[in-house]
């Protein structure tokens, strides 16, 4: 099959423009209406919520279908390819603790700075039957409830929370039964291919469900949405730079004594590569090149960095809480405490599993709403402009992979205390 020479994200950018220009031009009593529907009962807005908007419905659950199956593979795909830890196993759990410790605080930089704007975004006019809130439980029955009482009910549901508990459990069997699962994990690697693929599909198909979706909601509330749109960028590349100065490099400096102009100079060639490409498996080889240079060490930096461009999410992180708040505010929804505790515990865990994927952000973001209760359809306000926020969270991605090989790397240091970069480099 003939691949188009457009990359994927310029016709998403299309998509995007396309979606904003009808749906300003569908605006009720608007040009359209003027010239096409002056003297009938169908309005151009009509016309959209009928005709255009069922299309872009077929995308969202295209979506919806592949974010269980997805999560659940991709997780106990990632869990087994950990099986290796046992021959470095402090280095391993390590690694792990670093990645997972530093999305969690992604997570809630994301959520505290999204909160503090939340109030200056617009409200769009959703009617009831579009969105009807869900009951919202105390932290306490959410982790109680995030253990399933069967396998089948949780993928039947969409409960990503058991979900994700589910593939733990199958995830960890499967190291311990050693050969005698091996036909097993085969099955869940091959069937973890297939979804990727479907994936890539779906996602492929994203410029269309873009137009169909974002149009009728521009059409029904006008620029107000675009303003909106353009403070939740600014939001999430604040979290970006925030969480690398207050996270990253106080970890770096506290157990390397490598300074944080230090830390960024060595990484700089990294970070540009990154933003410029938008990919972290892309960024992996001059990562590891700058990294060694700050005084990682070769073995380490080359076991951590590879683990990290699949499990390490904080910049993802900052956008899930980020454009969930932007979602829920944009539907006039008040956010609980259970339910913000419920974004950050659901993709801190998930970002072991679904980092790898393409499309990650999308999906993870699917999964995070649809764990809170919040409506799907939210996701056509940030994908058009998903490139934007990728290009700032995979600097975030490799800046704290690099961080994390520099923190292992002085902990399995023989003489504990990593050389700085002046000493290391005569």
């Amino acid at each position: 099959m003939k691949k188009s020479r457009i990359p994927l994200s310029i016709k998403i950018l299309i998509g995007l423009v396309i979606g904003i220009v009808l749906g300003l031009l569908c605006i009720n009593n608007g040009p359209i209406d003027k010239v096409f529907f002056s003297n009938s009962e169908m309005t151009a807005l009509k016309m959209l919520q009928e005709y255009i908007k069922p299309i872009g419905d077929i995308f969202l659950n295209l979506l919806k279908f592949v974010v269980v199956p997805i999560v659940l593979l991709s997780i106990i795909s990632g869990i087994i390819s950990l099986s290796d830890i046992k021959k470095v196993w402090s280095i391993g759990i390590r690694t792990i603790v670093f990645y997972l410790c530093t999305t969690f605080i992604a997570l809630v930089i994301g959520v505290i700075i999204a909160m503090l704007f939340k109030n200056k975004f617009a409200v769009l006019d959703v009617s009831e039957a579009a969105y009807k809130a869900v009951e919202t439980k105390n932290f306490i029955k959410v982790v109680a409830d995030m253990f399933p009482s069967n396998i089948l009910a949780p993928m039947l549901n969409a409960s990503m929370l058991q979900v994700i508990v589910i593939a733990l459990f199958i995830g960890f069997a499967i190291i311990i039964a050693g050969d005698k699962a091996k036909a097993f994990a085969d099955v869940i690697e091959s069937g973890n291919a297939v979804f990727i693929e479907i994936m890539d599909m779906i996602i492929h198909f994203s410029p269309i469900g873009i137009v169909c979706l974002l149009s009728p909601v521009i059409a029904e509330n006008g620029p107000k949405v675009l303003s909106s749109l353009a403070l939740v960028i600014g939001i999430a590349y604040l979290g970006y730079i925030l969480h690398m100065i207050i996270t990253y490099s106080s970890m770096v400096s506290f157990f390397t004594k490598v300074t944080p102009f230090e830390f960024f100079r060595g990484i700089a060639p990294a970070m540009v590569m990154a933003f410029s490409s938008a990919s972290s498996v892309g960024t992996l080889p001059l990562n590891i090149e700058c990294t060694k240079k700050m005084g990682g060490r070769s073995d380490i930096v080359s076991f951590v960095l590879p683990l990290g461009a699949t499990i390490n999410m904080d910049g993802t992180a900052i956008y899930q809480a980020v454009c969930t708040v932007f979602i829920a505010s944009c539907y006039g929804i008040e956010l609980t405490f259970a339910q913000i505790a419920t974004v950050i515990v659901t993709a801190t865990v998930a970002s072991i599993g679904t980092a790898g994927v393409p499309g990650a952000g999308v999906v993870m973001l699917a999964m995070v709403l649809q764990a809170v209760g919040l409506p799907v359809d939210g996701i056509a306000l940030v994908l058009g402009v998903d490139r934007i926020f990728d290009m700032g969270r995979t600097v975030v991605n490799i800046t704290g992979d690099s961080a994390c090989a520099l923190c292992v790397s002085n902990t399995e240091a023989s003489k504990g205390v990593l050389k700085g970069l002046k000493t290391k480099n005569k």
